[in-house]
């Protein structure tokens, strides 16, 4: 019972946009981040806590993993696309996981048109991909700094030198 509320975070764009407009209609915010989210690890859980912090519920966009072989390499990702909805939706403060297929979320966020958009510092405000479709609708655009030391190439150094 417990892993069916669980799958039932993760939902079609359609799904999602509905169930957004719900929540906004009743005064919500809907809080936005992405990611590939491959081998989740302290960092990720720590980096989305803090995102869910900034409104009353998070929406994670997850790349499949076609996006992810294109954006890291053929060797990737690690953990396949189900496996790292299930891991994220799991999560107590993530309300709904959204695979999208492009390089980018952008098509993602113009349909679901969240309140405001999260990425870690290491980007430009202005240069967050979704900044124009959700400071145009009068949003926000946040970022979050990422915890020091936990990263899925960090883990993937450490069992390469292993082997």
């Amino acid at each position: 019972m417990h892993i069916e509320k669980i799958k039932n975070k993760i939902v079609s764009r359609e799904g999602a946009a509905r169930k957004i407009k719900e929540w906004q209609d009743r005064g919500d915010k809907i809080v936005f981040t992405n990611g590939c989210f491959d081998i989740v690890h302290r960092g990720h859980v720590e980096y989305l806590s803090r995102a869910a912090d900034f409104g009353q519920h998070l929406v994670i966009g997850l790349n499949t993993d076609d996006s992810v072989s294109r954006l890291k390499g053929p060797d990737r990702p690690i953990v396949d696309e189900e496996s790292r909805a299930i891991l994220l939706a799991a999560l107590q403060f993530v309300d709904m996981v959204i695979y999208f297929d492009e390089d980018t979320p952008y098509e993602l966020i113009k349909t679901i048109q969240p309140d405001i958009l999260v990425k870690g510092s290491d980007y430009n405000v202005e240069d967050i991909v979704g900044y124009d479709i959700v400071t145009g609708l009068g949003g926000k655009v946040e970022t979050i700094d990422f915890v020091e030391g936990f990263s899925t190439s960090n883990i993937i150094e450490k069992i390469k030198k292993s082997d």
